[in-house]
Protein backbone atom coordinates (compact mmCIF):
# COMPACT_ATOMS: atom_id res chain seq x y z
CA UNK A 1 0.00 0.00 0.00
CA UNK A 2 1.44 3.75 -0.83
CA UNK A 3 2.30 5.43 1.82
CA UNK A 4 0.86 9.04 2.51
CA UNK A 5 2.80 12.07 1.45
CA UNK A 6 3.59 13.38 4.58
CA UNK A 7 4.84 9.98 5.93
CA UNK A 8 8.05 8.30 5.56
CA UNK A 9 9.47 4.43 5.57
CA UNK A 10 11.88 3.34 8.07
CA UNK A 11 13.77 1.33 5.33
CA UNK A 12 14.80 4.92 3.21
CA UNK A 13 17.16 6.72 3.53
CA UNK A 14 15.04 10.01 4.85
CA UNK A 15 13.14 7.41 6.86
CA UNK A 16 16.85 6.77 8.55
CA UNK A 17 17.65 10.66 8.39
CA UNK A 18 14.54 11.38 10.32
CA UNK A 19 15.88 8.63 12.99
CA UNK A 20 18.76 9.88 13.30
CA UNK A 21 17.57 13.63 13.86
CA UNK A 22 15.37 12.38 16.34
CA UNK A 23 17.74 10.03 18.72
CA UNK A 24 20.49 13.23 17.83
CA UNK A 25 17.73 15.81 19.27
CA UNK A 26 16.87 13.72 22.58
CA UNK A 27 20.66 12.29 23.60
CA UNK A 28 21.76 15.78 23.32
CA UNK A 29 19.66 16.29 26.64
CA UNK A 30 20.01 12.86 27.98
CA UNK A 31 23.74 12.77 27.61
CA UNK A 32 24.08 16.43 29.30
CA UNK A 33 22.00 15.35 32.24
CA UNK A 34 24.38 12.31 33.43
CA UNK A 35 27.04 14.30 32.13
CA UNK A 36 26.82 17.02 34.25
CA UNK A 37 26.78 14.84 37.57
CA UNK A 38 30.50 13.65 37.02
CA UNK A 39 31.15 17.48 36.23
CA UNK A 40 30.02 18.83 39.61
CA UNK A 41 32.91 18.48 41.72
CA UNK A 42 35.31 19.58 39.33
CA UNK A 43 32.93 22.76 38.79
CA UNK A 44 32.20 23.06 42.63
CA UNK A 45 35.97 23.10 42.92
CA UNK A 46 37.07 25.60 39.79
CA UNK A 47 34.09 27.81 40.78
CA UNK A 48 34.44 28.01 44.38
CA UNK A 49 30.67 26.73 45.18
CA UNK A 50 29.47 24.58 47.96
CA UNK A 51 26.64 21.84 47.99
CA UNK A 52 24.02 24.80 47.19
CA UNK A 53 25.76 25.98 44.15
CA UNK A 54 25.74 22.11 43.29
CA UNK A 55 22.27 21.79 43.79
CA UNK A 56 20.89 24.59 41.76
CA UNK A 57 23.66 23.67 38.92
CA UNK A 58 21.54 20.31 38.43
CA UNK A 59 17.93 21.66 39.75
CA UNK A 60 17.96 25.17 37.43
CA UNK A 61 17.78 22.47 34.69
CA UNK A 62 15.18 20.03 36.20
CA UNK A 63 13.04 22.76 36.94
CA UNK A 64 12.34 24.42 33.60
CA UNK A 65 12.62 20.87 31.76
CA UNK A 66 10.08 19.31 34.26
CA UNK A 67 7.83 22.61 34.70
CA UNK A 68 7.32 23.19 30.93
CA UNK A 69 7.97 19.66 28.76
CA UNK A 70 4.36 19.28 28.64
CA UNK A 71 3.90 23.10 27.02
CA UNK A 72 6.98 22.05 24.82
CA UNK A 73 5.04 18.93 23.09
CA UNK A 74 1.74 21.51 22.92
CA UNK A 75 4.22 24.31 20.75
CA UNK A 76 5.14 21.26 18.45
CA UNK A 77 1.75 20.31 17.80
CA UNK A 78 1.01 24.32 17.35
CA UNK A 79 3.43 25.26 15.67
CA UNK A 80 4.68 21.91 13.91
CA UNK A 81 6.65 19.54 15.24
CA UNK A 82 9.34 20.26 13.16
CA UNK A 83 9.51 23.59 13.57
CA UNK A 84 9.88 23.18 17.59
CA UNK A 85 12.25 20.57 17.26
CA UNK A 86 14.86 23.24 15.43
CA UNK A 87 14.30 26.05 17.79
CA UNK A 88 15.23 23.79 20.80
CA UNK A 89 18.34 22.58 18.84
CA UNK A 90 19.41 26.22 18.32
CA UNK A 91 18.37 27.15 22.41
CA UNK A 92 19.94 23.88 23.71
CA UNK A 93 23.04 24.87 21.60
CA UNK A 94 23.50 28.45 22.15
CA UNK A 95 22.63 27.94 26.18
CA UNK A 96 25.13 25.09 26.09
CA UNK A 97 27.68 27.58 25.06
CA UNK A 98 27.01 30.10 27.99
CA UNK A 99 27.05 27.15 30.49
CA UNK A 100 30.56 26.85 29.00
CA UNK A 101 31.52 29.88 29.52
CA UNK A 102 29.96 30.85 33.31
CA UNK A 103 32.37 32.36 35.74
CA UNK A 104 30.36 31.99 38.83
CA UNK A 105 27.52 29.45 39.62
CA UNK A 106 25.36 32.49 39.32
CA UNK A 107 25.57 32.34 35.92
CA UNK A 108 25.58 29.43 35.25
CA UNK A 109 22.15 28.37 37.29
CA UNK A 110 20.77 30.78 35.26
CA UNK A 111 22.12 29.20 31.95
CA UNK A 112 21.39 25.87 33.22
CA UNK A 113 17.44 26.98 33.75
CA UNK A 114 17.68 28.87 30.40
CA UNK A 115 19.25 25.35 28.60
CA UNK A 116 16.17 23.67 30.52
CA UNK A 117 13.68 25.43 28.33
CA UNK A 118 15.81 24.09 25.08
CA UNK A 119 15.38 21.52 26.44
CA UNK A 120 11.22 21.19 27.02
CA UNK A 121 11.25 21.75 23.05
CA UNK A 122 13.44 18.75 22.19
CA UNK A 123 12.31 15.99 24.84
CA UNK A 124 8.61 16.33 23.70
CA UNK A 125 9.48 16.98 19.51
CA UNK A 126 12.02 14.57 19.43
CA UNK A 127 9.91 11.50 19.83
CA UNK A 128 6.89 12.93 18.88
CA UNK A 129 8.38 13.76 15.17
CA UNK A 130 8.86 9.68 14.84
CA UNK A 131 5.11 9.56 15.28
CA UNK A 132 4.17 11.98 13.05
CA UNK A 133 6.78 10.84 10.29
CA UNK A 134 6.41 7.58 10.26
CA UNK A 135 3.96 5.12 8.97
CA UNK A 136 1.91 3.13 11.42
CA UNK A 137 3.30 0.55 10.39
CA UNK A 138 7.00 1.52 11.00
CA UNK A 139 6.60 3.34 13.84
CA UNK A 140 7.26 0.73 16.30
CA UNK A 141 10.29 -0.23 15.06
CA UNK A 142 11.65 3.68 14.56
CA UNK A 143 10.12 4.14 18.46
CA UNK A 144 12.77 0.36 19.68
CA UNK A 145 15.26 2.27 17.84
CA UNK A 146 14.91 5.14 19.14
CA UNK A 147 14.86 3.98 22.72
CA UNK A 148 18.22 1.45 21.85
CA UNK A 149 20.03 4.30 20.34
CA UNK A 150 18.84 6.51 23.01
CA UNK A 151 20.02 4.33 25.84
CA UNK A 152 23.16 3.91 24.58
CA UNK A 153 23.59 7.71 24.68
CA UNK A 154 22.75 7.85 28.31
CA UNK A 155 25.38 5.00 28.90
CA UNK A 156 27.77 6.84 27.12
CA UNK A 157 27.08 10.04 28.64
CA UNK A 158 29.48 9.91 31.98
CA UNK A 159 32.03 8.16 30.49
CA UNK A 160 32.74 10.77 27.58
CA UNK A 161 32.25 13.17 30.16
CA UNK A 162 34.78 12.28 32.85
CA UNK A 163 37.18 11.88 30.22
CA UNK A 164 36.34 15.56 28.48
CA UNK A 165 36.87 16.57 32.44
CA UNK A 166 40.00 14.52 32.56
CA UNK A 167 42.08 15.96 29.57
CA UNK A 168 40.30 19.50 29.49
CA UNK A 169 37.85 21.13 31.76
CA UNK A 170 34.01 20.47 33.11
CA UNK A 171 33.09 23.14 30.22
CA UNK A 172 33.69 20.47 27.58
CA UNK A 173 31.00 18.97 28.77
CA UNK A 174 28.47 21.82 27.60
CA UNK A 175 30.90 22.45 24.34
CA UNK A 176 30.38 18.74 23.21
CA UNK A 177 26.26 19.69 22.27
CA UNK A 178 27.10 21.99 19.54
CA UNK A 179 28.24 19.21 17.28
CA UNK A 180 25.34 17.56 18.07
CA UNK A 181 23.39 20.06 17.59
CA UNK A 182 24.68 21.21 13.93
CA UNK A 183 24.10 17.45 12.84
CA UNK A 184 21.03 16.86 14.46
CA UNK A 185 19.88 20.66 12.86
CA UNK A 186 20.94 19.20 8.97
CA UNK A 187 19.45 15.73 9.45
CA UNK A 188 15.94 17.82 10.93
CA UNK A 189 16.16 20.08 7.82
CA UNK A 190 17.16 17.76 5.00
CA UNK A 191 14.72 14.84 6.21
CA UNK A 192 12.51 15.37 8.25
CA UNK A 193 8.55 16.64 6.76
CA UNK A 194 7.29 19.84 7.32
CA UNK A 195 3.58 18.81 8.90
CA UNK A 196 0.98 20.86 8.97
CA UNK A 197 0.20 21.83 13.29
CA UNK A 198 -2.20 20.10 14.88
CA UNK A 199 -3.58 22.29 16.87
CA UNK A 200 -4.57 25.90 16.92
CA UNK A 201 -2.23 28.49 19.31
CA UNK A 202 -5.59 29.87 21.01
CA UNK A 203 -5.31 26.60 23.08
CA UNK A 204 -2.31 26.86 24.65
CA UNK A 205 -2.51 26.62 28.09
CA UNK A 206 0.26 29.40 28.99
CA UNK A 207 -1.45 30.55 32.14
CA UNK A 208 -0.75 26.53 33.00
CA UNK A 209 3.05 26.65 32.25
CA UNK A 210 3.37 30.12 34.13
CA UNK A 211 1.92 28.89 37.09
CA UNK A 212 3.64 25.33 37.56
CA UNK A 213 6.75 26.85 36.94
CA UNK A 214 6.32 29.07 39.50
CA UNK A 215 5.25 27.31 41.48
CA UNK A 216 8.20 24.82 41.74
CA UNK A 217 10.81 27.32 41.66
CA UNK A 218 9.33 29.23 44.75
CA UNK A 219 9.28 25.51 46.43
CA UNK A 220 13.06 24.52 45.13
CA UNK A 221 14.39 28.20 46.32
CA UNK A 222 12.85 27.38 49.40
CA UNK A 223 14.68 23.87 50.25
CA UNK A 224 18.01 24.75 48.93
CA UNK A 225 18.64 27.86 50.37
CA UNK A 226 16.36 27.75 54.01
CA UNK A 227 18.54 24.92 55.07
CA UNK A 228 21.74 26.53 54.20
CA UNK A 229 21.21 30.10 55.13
CA UNK A 230 18.43 30.23 57.42
CA UNK A 231 14.74 29.89 57.16
CA UNK A 232 14.42 33.83 56.34
CA UNK A 233 11.39 35.49 55.53
CA UNK A 234 12.70 35.56 51.66
CA UNK A 235 12.77 31.49 52.00
CA UNK A 236 9.68 31.40 53.68
CA UNK A 237 7.94 33.56 51.12
CA UNK A 238 9.50 31.78 48.41
CA UNK A 239 7.74 28.23 49.72
CA UNK A 240 4.79 30.40 50.89
CA UNK A 241 4.58 31.45 47.28
CA UNK A 242 4.98 28.26 45.70
CA UNK A 243 2.56 26.57 47.08
CA UNK A 244 -0.52 29.12 46.92
CA UNK A 245 1.04 28.75 42.79
CA UNK A 246 0.99 25.42 42.40
CA UNK A 247 -3.15 25.44 43.97
CA UNK A 248 -3.32 27.90 40.89
CA UNK A 249 -2.02 25.55 38.53
CA UNK A 250 -4.60 23.13 39.97
CA UNK A 251 -7.34 25.56 39.78
CA UNK A 252 -6.69 26.61 36.09
CA UNK A 253 -6.41 23.17 34.73
CA UNK A 254 -9.86 22.09 36.18
CA UNK A 255 -11.76 25.48 34.39
CA UNK A 256 -9.79 26.08 31.69
CA UNK A 257 -11.26 25.22 28.43
CA UNK A 258 -7.91 23.90 26.99
CA UNK A 259 -5.37 22.82 30.08
CA UNK A 260 -2.23 21.32 29.68
CA UNK A 261 -3.15 18.37 32.19
CA UNK A 262 -6.64 17.48 32.05
CA UNK A 263 -7.45 16.54 35.80
CA UNK A 264 -10.02 13.72 34.26
CA UNK A 265 -6.98 11.63 33.44
CA UNK A 266 -6.64 10.93 37.37
CA UNK A 267 -9.94 9.31 37.27
CA UNK A 268 -7.81 6.51 36.00
CA UNK A 269 -6.68 4.79 39.35
CA UNK A 270 -3.99 3.17 37.20
CA UNK A 271 -2.52 6.40 36.10
CA UNK A 272 -2.21 7.92 39.28
CA UNK A 273 -1.02 5.24 40.58
CA UNK A 274 1.72 4.79 38.25
CA UNK A 275 2.78 8.11 38.64
CA UNK A 276 2.62 7.48 42.17
CA UNK A 277 5.50 4.56 41.78
CA UNK A 278 7.13 7.01 39.37
CA UNK A 279 7.36 9.88 41.82
CA UNK A 280 9.01 7.64 44.71
CA UNK A 281 11.54 5.79 42.47
CA UNK A 282 12.86 8.80 39.97
CA UNK A 283 13.31 10.69 43.27
CA UNK A 284 15.45 7.57 44.87
CA UNK A 285 17.12 7.52 41.83
CA UNK A 286 17.81 11.64 41.20
CA UNK A 287 19.06 11.89 44.58
CA UNK A 288 21.27 8.60 44.57
CA UNK A 289 23.10 9.52 41.49
CA UNK A 290 23.70 12.88 42.50
CA UNK A 291 24.97 11.89 45.87
CA UNK A 292 27.01 8.55 44.81
CA UNK A 293 28.85 10.35 42.20
CA UNK A 294 29.70 13.54 44.13
CA UNK A 295 30.73 10.97 46.74
CA UNK A 296 33.27 8.92 45.01
CA UNK A 297 34.86 12.02 43.77
CA UNK A 298 34.64 14.38 46.79
CA UNK A 299 35.44 11.40 49.45
CA UNK A 300 37.04 8.19 47.90
CA UNK A 301 39.02 10.00 45.41
CA UNK A 302 38.00 8.46 41.95
CA UNK A 303 39.09 10.64 38.99
CA UNK A 304 36.05 11.60 36.53
CA UNK A 305 35.89 9.23 33.97
CA UNK A 306 36.32 6.79 37.12
CA UNK A 307 33.12 8.01 39.10
CA UNK A 308 31.11 8.26 35.32
CA UNK A 309 32.61 4.44 34.73
CA UNK A 310 31.66 2.88 38.10
CA UNK A 311 27.74 3.23 37.24
CA UNK A 312 27.83 1.95 33.99
CA UNK A 313 26.54 -1.54 35.24
CA UNK A 314 22.94 0.53 36.01
CA UNK A 315 22.44 0.96 32.37
CA UNK A 316 24.49 -2.22 31.01
CA UNK A 317 21.94 -3.99 32.30
CA UNK A 318 18.87 -2.30 31.41
CA UNK A 319 19.97 -2.14 27.95
CA UNK A 320 20.04 -6.18 28.01
CA UNK A 321 17.13 -6.86 30.25
CA UNK A 322 14.24 -4.35 28.99
CA UNK A 323 13.32 -6.85 25.71
CA UNK A 324 12.80 -9.93 28.26
CA UNK A 325 11.50 -8.14 30.70
CA UNK A 326 9.04 -6.01 28.36
CA UNK A 327 7.60 -10.24 27.60
CA UNK A 328 7.36 -11.05 30.40
CA UNK A 329 5.33 -7.62 31.33
CA UNK A 330 3.20 -9.09 28.21
CA UNK A 331 2.81 -12.24 29.88
CA UNK A 332 1.61 -11.46 33.45
CA UNK A 333 1.13 -8.17 33.79
CA UNK A 334 2.82 -5.17 34.79
CA UNK A 335 1.82 -5.69 38.58
CA UNK A 336 4.09 -8.16 39.70
CA UNK A 337 7.43 -6.27 37.89
CA UNK A 338 6.55 -3.37 39.05
CA UNK A 339 6.47 -4.77 42.82
CA UNK A 340 9.51 -6.56 42.83
CA UNK A 341 11.34 -3.78 40.85
CA UNK A 342 11.31 -1.13 43.02
CA UNK A 343 12.13 -3.34 46.32
CA UNK A 344 15.89 -4.73 44.32
CA UNK A 345 15.98 -0.63 43.61
CA UNK A 346 15.65 -0.17 47.22
CA UNK A 347 18.33 -3.16 48.29
CA UNK A 348 20.80 -1.45 45.51
CA UNK A 349 20.61 1.86 47.49
CA UNK A 350 21.21 0.05 50.63
CA UNK A 351 23.91 -1.60 49.61
CA UNK A 352 25.53 1.68 48.18
CA UNK A 353 25.94 2.39 51.62
CA UNK A 354 28.87 0.33 51.50
CA UNK A 355 31.01 3.33 49.75
CA UNK A 356 33.56 4.06 52.24
CA UNK A 357 37.21 5.44 52.18
CA UNK A 358 39.46 3.08 51.10
CA UNK A 359 37.06 0.56 49.71
CA UNK A 360 37.47 -1.17 46.98
CA UNK A 361 35.11 -0.73 43.69
CA UNK A 362 34.12 -4.34 43.48
CA UNK A 363 32.97 -4.72 47.24
CA UNK A 364 31.92 -0.67 47.73
CA UNK A 365 30.10 0.27 44.81
CA UNK A 366 29.52 -2.68 42.34
CA UNK A 367 26.98 -4.23 44.31
CA UNK A 368 24.87 -1.46 44.39
CA UNK A 369 25.67 -0.93 40.79
CA UNK A 370 24.19 -4.25 39.98
CA UNK A 371 21.27 -4.40 42.52
CA UNK A 372 19.90 -0.48 41.38
CA UNK A 373 20.42 -1.89 37.56
CA UNK A 374 18.53 -4.96 37.78
CA UNK A 375 15.45 -2.93 40.04
CA UNK A 376 15.41 -0.49 36.70
CA UNK A 377 15.48 -3.12 34.32
CA UNK A 378 12.07 -4.60 36.24
CA UNK A 379 10.65 -1.09 36.54
CA UNK A 380 10.83 1.34 33.75
CA UNK A 381 9.75 -0.56 30.81
CA UNK A 382 6.40 -1.70 33.00
CA UNK A 383 6.06 1.20 34.70
CA UNK A 384 5.63 3.57 30.59
CA UNK A 385 3.84 0.44 29.33
CA UNK A 386 1.50 1.16 32.05
CA UNK A 387 0.94 4.75 31.86
CA UNK A 388 0.34 4.55 28.54
CA UNK A 389 -2.62 1.74 28.70
CA UNK A 390 -4.11 3.37 31.98
CA UNK A 391 -6.08 6.36 29.53
CA UNK A 392 -7.94 6.40 26.43
CA UNK A 393 -5.58 6.32 23.30
CA UNK A 394 -5.93 9.93 22.44
CA UNK A 395 -4.83 10.78 25.57
CA UNK A 396 -2.07 8.71 25.45
CA UNK A 397 0.35 11.97 24.30
CA UNK A 398 -0.22 14.11 27.55
CA UNK A 399 -0.14 11.03 29.82
CA UNK A 400 3.04 9.85 28.37
CA UNK A 401 4.31 14.08 28.64
CA UNK A 402 3.20 13.89 32.39
CA UNK A 403 4.97 11.15 33.18
CA UNK A 404 8.15 12.74 32.14
CA UNK A 405 7.69 15.49 33.68
CA UNK A 406 6.64 13.93 37.31
CA UNK A 407 10.10 11.77 36.80
CA UNK A 408 12.05 15.02 35.94
CA UNK A 409 10.53 16.87 39.02
CA UNK A 410 10.85 14.38 40.94
CA UNK A 411 14.75 13.73 40.34
CA UNK A 412 14.58 17.90 41.26
CA UNK A 413 12.65 17.25 43.97
CA UNK A 414 14.85 14.62 45.41
CA UNK A 415 18.69 17.20 45.10
CA UNK A 416 16.66 20.13 46.61
CA UNK A 417 15.33 17.91 49.58
CA UNK A 418 17.48 15.76 50.44
CA UNK A 419 20.78 17.01 51.80
CA UNK A 420 18.91 19.14 54.51
CA UNK A 421 16.53 16.26 55.53
CA UNK A 422 20.04 14.38 55.60
CA UNK A 423 22.15 16.21 57.41
CA UNK A 424 24.20 17.30 54.38
CA UNK A 425 23.05 21.18 53.95
CA UNK A 426 26.66 23.32 55.07
CA UNK A 427 28.48 20.11 55.84
CA UNK A 428 31.79 18.66 53.76
CA UNK A 429 34.76 16.63 55.06
CA UNK A 430 33.94 13.15 56.82
CA UNK A 431 30.31 14.21 57.86
CA UNK A 432 30.19 14.15 53.94
CA UNK A 433 29.78 10.57 53.66
CA UNK A 434 28.19 9.91 56.79
CA UNK A 435 24.94 12.03 55.18
CA UNK A 436 25.16 10.19 52.11
CA UNK A 437 24.58 7.21 53.62
CA UNK A 438 22.01 8.74 55.58
CA UNK A 439 20.22 10.34 52.02
CA UNK A 440 20.38 6.63 50.53
CA UNK A 441 18.36 4.81 53.50
CA UNK A 442 15.81 7.23 52.61
CA UNK A 443 15.82 6.65 48.89
CA UNK A 444 15.56 3.14 49.87
CA UNK A 445 12.92 3.07 52.20
CA UNK A 446 11.45 5.77 49.14
CA UNK A 447 11.60 2.84 46.64
CA UNK A 448 9.89 0.30 48.97
CA UNK A 449 7.02 3.01 49.01
CA UNK A 450 6.93 2.79 44.98
CA UNK A 451 6.48 -0.98 45.05
CA UNK A 452 3.81 -0.97 47.45
CA UNK A 453 2.13 1.24 45.43
CA UNK A 454 2.56 -0.30 42.06
CA UNK A 455 0.84 -3.76 44.44
CA UNK A 456 -1.96 -1.24 45.78
CA UNK A 457 -3.19 0.73 43.30
CA UNK A 458 -2.28 -1.60 39.19
CA UNK A 459 -4.40 -4.33 38.64
CA UNK A 460 -2.98 -7.85 38.49
CA UNK A 461 -3.47 -9.39 34.84
CA UNK A 462 -2.20 -8.59 31.60
CA UNK A 463 -1.84 -5.05 30.98
CA UNK A 464 -5.49 -5.08 28.77
CA UNK A 465 -7.11 -4.76 31.94
CA UNK A 466 -5.77 -1.59 32.57
CA UNK A 467 -8.31 0.64 33.81
CA UNK A 468 -9.17 3.67 31.65
CA UNK A 469 -11.22 6.44 32.48
CA UNK A 470 -14.59 7.25 30.55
Amino acid sequence: MALAPETVSYSSGRGRGVLLASVLGSSMAFLDSTAVNVALHALGEELGTGLSGLQWTVDAYLLTLGALVLTGGALGDAFGQRRIFLAGLGAFAATSVLCGVATSVGLLAAARAAQGLGAALLVPTSLALLRTSFSEQDRDRAVAAWAGLSGVSTAVGPLLGGWLIGVWSWRAVFFLNLPLAVLAALAGRRFVPDIAPSRSVRELDYGGALSVTLGLGGIVFALIEGPVHGWSTLSVASGLGGLFALGLFVLLQARGAHPMLPLGLFRSRTFSGANLTTLTVYFALGGAIFFVVLALQQEVGYSPLEAGASLLPITALMLLLSPSVGGLAQRVGSRLPMLVGPLVCAVGLALFTRIEHGGSYVGSVLPGAVGLGLGLALTVGPLTATVLDSVAGSQAGIASGFNNAVARIAGLLAVALLPGVSGLAGQSGTDFLAGVHRALWLCAALCVVGGVCSWLFIPGGNRGDATKPG
